[in-house]
C-alpha cells in the first residue's frame, strides 16, 4: 500500500476558493497605526521600526559615560558660576538706585593690571578684571579707569612720574594743568578727594610689585625732568659703535702734488675739533656739553628737591590675586580652572564686594625685630634669641607671592640672557649694516639690483633703530629687576600710616 505524501502548508497562506477547491494568496498585513503607521512612507527600513533596543556595548558605555560626566560637570560649573556672580549682584545693586546729585560724580576707582611674565599678551590681567571683577562693581554704579602696563615696568614708570608731577605742583614749580579747571569744573584739592573717596584696583603680584616701585621712586628722586632718549643719545655717542675705522697718516709733500689727485675725506689728517669738514652737521660733536637754557630750566633749589618727610595720603588698595597658568607643563592646571572658574568668580566677587564695602585696615609693612633685641648696653640678650633665627610675620608684602611660583622656568632663567643675546646679534650685524649705507651714500659703488628694489636702510635710519632697540631692551631689563621672583617688594618707612587696604565688611 503506497502513501503518498503532502506538503503540509501554513493555515495562513491556505484559503478556500469560493467555487470550492484550495487556492494560495497572500494574507494582508496587520494595519500599521500611531508611529509605525506615520514612518512607513519616510523611506525608513521596516526592520529599523520593529527592532527591539539592546544594551549599549562596552565601549559606548565608556564613551556615554565620559561624555555625559564631562558636560554634567561643566554645565553644573557654569550655573554655579552664574549663581555665585548673581548673589553678589543682589547684595550691592540697591546702591546704583540712590539718586546722585547733577553736579555729583560717581564713585571712581583706578585699575593697575601689567604684564605676566613670559605671556605676549598684555591684556589678561585686565581681562581678568573685566570678567569677575567688573560686573559687581557695575550693579554697585561704581566707574572705574583701566591702566594697563605693555611690557615689564611700565606701570612703575608711569606711578613715578605722575607722583613727581603732582610734587611739582604743589611745590609751585608747575602750574596745575588747565584739564582739572575745564573738565572738572573744580579745584586740585575737590579733585583729589575724590580720588581719595575711590581707590586702587592691583591685579596680581606683578603689578603690585610695579606699583610699589613706582611709589617708592616718585617721592624719593628728584623732581628735575629727565629726557630718556635725550640722556641715552648722548650716552651712545661716545661708545664708538658709529666709529669709522682710523686710517693711518699719509705724509703729503705739496711739490710731488703736480698732475696727481687731491686726497679723498678719509686720507686728510684728523681735525682738531674731532671731526671731519665733510661730516653732517648733527654728526659733529656739540661744543658744550649741555645747553645753558636748558639747565636753567631744569634747575630746582636743593630745598625743594629733596624727599618731603610725609607723603600725602593714597587712595586704599584692593588686592586681586590672579595667576595666569601658561606652557605645555601647566596644561592640567588650565584643564581644572577650566571645570572650576566658580572658584575665581567668587573670589573675583568678594573682592568687589571689599571695594564696594569701604572698609579698610592699615597697610601692614615690614618690621624689624632686630630692634628688640639689642639691650641697653649693645649686647644681646642671651634670654632672647638671634635676629637671624626668627622668622619674620606675614606682612602685606607678601601678597601673591605664591604666584610667582607659576612663572615659567624659561622666562626666569633667560629673561636677562636672551635681551643679551639679541643685543649681541645686532652689534654683530651692525658694521656691515654701516659699510653698505656709507658706501651707497658717498657713491663708492653702484647699488644692486636688489638694493634698487629694496633700499637699504641709511645712517640716520640705522641710528634711529639703535636708538629704539637700546630703550627698548634697557626697559625690559629695568622692569624685570623690578618683578623678578628674587626681589622683594619695594618698601618705605614713610608709607606706614599712610597706606591703607580693603577688607571684608564686619557685617
Amino acid at each position: 500500500m503506497v502513501f503518498m505524501s503532502a506538503t503540509v502548508q501554513p493555515l495562513s497562506l491556505m484559503s478556500t476558493s469560493p467555487h470550492g477547491g484550495d487556492s494560495k494568496f497572500p494574507v494582508p498585513e496587520p494595519r500599521l497605526s500611531g508611529v509605525k503607521a506615520a514612518l512607513r512612507y519616510t523611506g525608513i527600513p521596516p526592520s529599523w521600526l520593529d527592532k527591539r533596543p539592546s544594551i549599549p556595548s562596552r565601549n559606548w558605555l565608556i564613551f556615554i559615560g565620559v561624555t555625559s560626566t564631562i558636560t554634567g560637570w561643566y554645565i553644573y560649573d557654569r550655573r554655579q558660576c552664574k549663581n555665585i556672580r548673581q548673589e553678589y549682584v543682589d547684595k550691592v545693586k540697591h546702591l546704583s538706585e540712590v539718586p546722585l546729585h547733577s553736579l555729583d560724580y560717581p564713585r571712581k576707582v583706578t585699575v593697575y593690571g601689567s604684564k605676566w611674565p613670559g605671556d605676549e599678551d598684555s591684556d589678561r590681567s585686565l581681562r581678568y578684571f573685566r570678567k569677575y571683577v567688573k560686573p559687581v562693581l557695575v550693579a554697585a554704579a561704581v566707574d572705574f579707569e583701566m591702566i594697563k602696563g605693555r611690557r615689564h615696568g611700565e606701570l612703575a614708570d608711569r606711578i613715578a612720574n605722575e607722583i613727581r608731577a603732582r610734587r611739582r605742583i604743589d611745590l609751585g614749580i608747575d602750574p596745575p594743568p588747565p584739564s582739572v579747571m575745564l573738565l572738572h569744573n573744580t579745584n586740585m584739592e575737590a579733585k583729589r578727594k575724590r580720588e581719595l573717596e575711590g581707590g586702587i584696583v592691583i591685579v596680581g603680584r606683578s603689578t603690585f610689585k610695579e606699583f610699589m616701585n613706582g611709589l617708592k621712586r616718585g617721592w624719593t628722586e628728584g623732581l628735575d625732568k629727565v629726557d630718556k632718549e635725550e640722556k641715552l643719545s648722548r650716552e651712545l655717542e661716545t661708545d664708538g659703535r658709529f666709529d669709522e675705522p682710523v686710517e693711518p697718516e699719509m705724509t703729503v709733500d705739496v711739490g710731488s702734488l703736480d698732475g696727481e689727485p687731491l686726497p679723498t675725506p678719509s686720507k686728510l689728517p684728523p681735525s682738531r675739533n674731532g671731526f671731519s669738514p665733510f661730516s653732517a652737521p648733527h654728526l659733529r660733536p656739540q661744543t658744550s656739553t649741555a645747553d645753558p637754557r636748558t639747565s636753567t630750566e631744569n634747575s630746582i633749589p636743593s630745598n625743594l628737591n629733596t624727599p618731603p618727610e610725609k607723603i600725602a595720603p593714597v587712595p586704599p588698595i584692593l588686592l586681586v590675586n590672579y595667576v595666569n597658568h601658561i606652557g605645555l607643563a601647566q596644561i592640567p592646571n588650565m584643564i581644572w580652572e577650566f571645570f572650576n572658574e566658580r572658584h575665581k568668580v567668587r573670589s573675583g566677587a568678594e573682592a568687589a564686594y571689599k571695594l564696594i564695602s569701604n572698609e579698610t585696615r592699615p597697610f601692614v609693612g615690614p618690621s624689624n625685630p632686630a630692634r628688640e633685641f639689642v639691650a641697653d648696653d649693645q649686647t644681646t640678650s642671651p634670654a632672647k634669641p638671634f635676629p637671624s633665627e626668627i622668622q619674620p610675620d606675614p606682612t602685606d608684602l607678601d601678597f601673591g607671592k605664591d604666584a610667582e611660583a607659576w612663572y615659567k622656568n624659561s622666562t626666569v632663567k633667560n629673561f636677562a640672557s636672551d635681551i643679551q643675546k639679541a643685543r649681541d646679534e645686532y652689534y654683530k650685524e651692525l658694521p656691515k649694516k654701516l659699510e653698505t649705507a656709507r658706501a651707497l651714500a658717498r657713491g663708492v659703488r653702484e647699488p644692486t639690483k636688489d638694493e634698487v628694489n629694496y633700499p637699504p636702510p641709511t645712517e640716520v635710519e640705522i641710528r634711529a633703530e639703535r636708538m629704539k632697540k637700546e630703550l627698548r631692551w634697557r626697559s625690559d631689563e629695568a622692569g624685570w629687576e623690578v618683578i623678578k621672583p628674587e626681589r622683594e617688594a619695594d618698601w618705605d618707612d614713610r608709607f606706614d600710616g599712610v597706606l591703607k587696604v580693603f577688607v571684608e565688611p564686619s557685617s
